[in-house]
């Protein structure tokens, strides 16, 4: 059965059900008074005609559509099955046919139109004109005028136009219709607003807005970073509209046998039609055999099995914050039972935060601290950053009152997945793991230094040893803290049935093992570089599917070797929304489990629907062969056809237990 096409007709969109209605009263006045009433047979034989032309107006016109692209399609078999009843004079049979599969149609085409619009009602998100001030003057401009750089307007209660960062104003945002988090997120402005607008990808998530949301208590002004067709709501309504035509492995196997089986259905119809000059019966009871065949095994259960259910699993994911790229990886998510985590940001605040200084015989906090700084401040990692932060914290503490005054550093490269060097005051300072000066040239780690890194390491601190020239000035340790939706959501997982998850880190395996430990993961898998990430993934991948969890960002080459890449915090991330196989757009992992769990329900209410179609072809086509009448043929056909949508429908309603 072709995808219910909104024909619109005399009575709007609903036309088709109409007639269907129209058709089924046709018939079933034509059949009282043909059964009960002494009455001239041209009298019910005219409702018999209103009931075929308001059944199959649709039905032709679908059929003429297929075949003029070439497709050969049920409603084709239903029309000559028609026909054919009435050429027979059956017109009550034929007319029943054509009213019930007309209604099947009708019905079907809404339910899958439930699952278009709940899909489209995310385009109805984001307002049509946004208030711009441009030179001093504020006026409504389309939100399509609006270009990058614009200060925008945005009252309480309002929706946020367009993508953008705060740079006037307090407020908090509901972000629910983009990311799906229950809590509204505050919202303040950016403090230096030519640095935000540089790369805005990097702000914090209290400066960025999203359009689509809702402002709630303040008035703020925020300026806009994306064009209306390239944000976030954009695209997440672009992929999800695609989820349709990214084909699942289900779909592909009975595209398959519908090529192979529909042919074979008409060439037993054509066998059972000659069948009459063979065996000892009247042409006109082979032809209703062969017509009854015809109905039983139209499979239009099968056609529709799979995408009803992907449409309605990826509307009820998007609903919930999460974006599925179609049948594919909503399929094999449902059935993995293996996730990998990528440690930092993903089960960590990815917040890292100085615990520890300890500095080598002689040396001072203060002069430990002050080159440090110096060093990272020019780099962008998270370590880095934590440590110019804390550690200047810390120096404000032991020099109160006089201002702090850095060296200057220059000259900064990076050593990968070691650490960096840079010069400071002309002597060259290297920063990083103690694999870094087995490395580089100089003299070697001194036995304290290396004992204050193990103690360090076996307390789960990620460390820093720091050497200026040849003077080793001390280690600083530093902890990324376990989210707290960590612990909770690997519970929630393996209550799910996920069996094996484990944790794969750029850091040193005792860290990998602190963090793990903490959270309640089985096996943690330290010391890897990016590309190790992805050989073990790889090798999860050989035994049995993984999907792997990480940011979708620096994790991006190791996510396309899973079966499935999950990226979070997807919502401000071109990368990640590009990258991901499933993006939850929330920076919150207790959405992961809603995403498999819709991903199960997916998945068996594909094989459910599966069981029914290709069981009732299976039931069907015998029982028509040795007798069935075409009614009830008709009545079971339609019924499993009904029986799949409204089971995939059901999807759409998914409540996490």
């Amino acid at each position: 059965m072709g995808q219910g096409h909104h024909h619109s007709g005399i009575f709007g969109t609903r036309s088709e059900l109409v007639f269907a209605i129209l058709s089924g009263v046709a018939l079933t006045i034509g059949w009282v008074l043909d059964t009960f009433i002494e009455i001239d047979r041209l009298i019910p034989l005219c409702f018999y005609f209103g009931a075929y032309f308001f059944g199959g107006w649709f039905t032709i016109a679908e059929a003429i559509e297929k075949i003029r692209s070439g497709k050969f399609e049920i409603d084709f078999l239903m029309i000559i099955a028609a026909a054919g009843a009435a050429s027979l004079g059956a017109w009550a049979e034929g007319a029943f046919l054509l009213a019930l599969f007309s209604i099947g149609h009708a019905l079907e085409g809404y339910a899958m139109g439930r699952a278009k619009r709940a899909i489209e009602s995310l385009s109805e998100l984001a307002p049509r004109v946004a208030r711009v001030r441009r030179n001093g003057v504020e006026k409504e401009v389309a939100v399509e005028e609006l270009v990058v750089g614009d200060i925008i307007i945005i009252k309480p209660d309002e929706r946020v136009p367009a993508d953008g960062f705060v740079v006037e104003g307090e407020t908090s945002i509901n972000q629910a219709p983009i990311t799906g988090e229950s809590l509204p997120v505050d919202k303040s402005p950016v403090t230096n607003v030519s640095e935000a607008s540089q790369s805005p990808e990097t702000l914090s998530p209290e400066h960025r807005v999203f359009a689509g949301t809702i402002n709630q208590s303040g008035s703020i002004e925020i300026q806009v970073t994306k064009l209306a067709s390239e944000n976030t709501l954009a695209r997440v309504i672009k992929m999800v509209s695609e989820a349709e035509t990214r084909v699942s492995p289900t779909q592909k196997f009975t595209k398959k046998f519908e090529r192979y089986f529909v042919p074979s259905v008409i060439i037993g119809v054509i066998l059972l039609l000659i069948a009459s000059f063979f065996l000892d019966e009247p042409f006109s009871e082979s032809f209703y055999r062969a017509m009854a065949v015809l109905v039983a095994a139209s499979p239009c259960a099968l056609a529709i099995a799979t995408p009803s259910a992907v449409l309605s699993g990826v509307a009820r994911a998007a609903k919930g914050g999460i974006l599925m790229k179609g049948g594919g990886p909503l399929e094999s998510l449902g059935s993995l039972d293996a996730i990998a985590f990528d440690k930092t940001g993903t089960l960590t605040e990815g917040e890292p935060k100085v615990t520890d200084i300890k500095t080598a015989d002689g040396i001072s906090d203060t002069e430990l601290l002050r080159t440090a700084i110096a060093v990272e401040d020019l780099s962008k990692h998270p370590l880095a950053k934590a440590v110019v932060r804390d550690g200047t914290a810390r120096l404000k503490s032991i020099e109160t009152g006089s201002k702090i005054r850095l060296p200057d550093a220059t000259d900064l490269k990076s050593i990968t997945g070691r650490g960096i060097q840079a010069v400071v005051e002309g002597e060259l300072v290297h920063i990083g793991k103690d694999d870094l000066f087995t490395e580089v040239e100089g003299t070697p780690i001194p036995s304290t230094i290396r004992e204050a890194v193990e103690t360090l390491e076996e307390n789960g601190r990620t460390t820093m040893i720091v050497r200026r020239g040849d003077r080793y000035l001390g280690v600083i340790g530093l902890m990324d803290t376990p989210r707290e939706a960590s612990k909770r959501t690997i519970s929630t997982l393996r209550q799910l049935g996920i069996k094996r998850m484990i944790m794969i880190s750029g850091d040193n395996q005792k860290v990998a093992n602190a963090v793990a430990k903490e959270v309640g993961l089985d096996e943690a898998r330290g010391d890897l570089m990016p590309a190790d990430k992805v050989s073990e993934i790889r090798k999860l991948q050989s035994e049995g599917g993984v999907a792997m969890v990480g940011d979708g960002v620096n994790d991006a080459p190791a996510m396309a070797s899973a079966s499935v890449g999950i990226a979070m915090g997807a919502a401000g991330s071109d990368v990640a929304l590009e990258t991901a196989d499933v993006a939850l757009m929330a920076d919150n992992l207790d959405h992961l489990p809603l995403a498999i769990g819709i991903s199960r329900s997916a998945r068996r209410t594909i094989r459910q629907n599966l069981w029914v179609s290709l069981g009732m072809v299976a039931i069907l086509v015998p029982a028509t062969l040795l007798g069935l009448n075409i009614g009830p043929a008709v009545a079971l056909h339609e019924g499993s056809t009904l029986i799949v949508v409204f089971n995939a429908l059901r999807l759409l309603a998914y409540q996490p237990k």
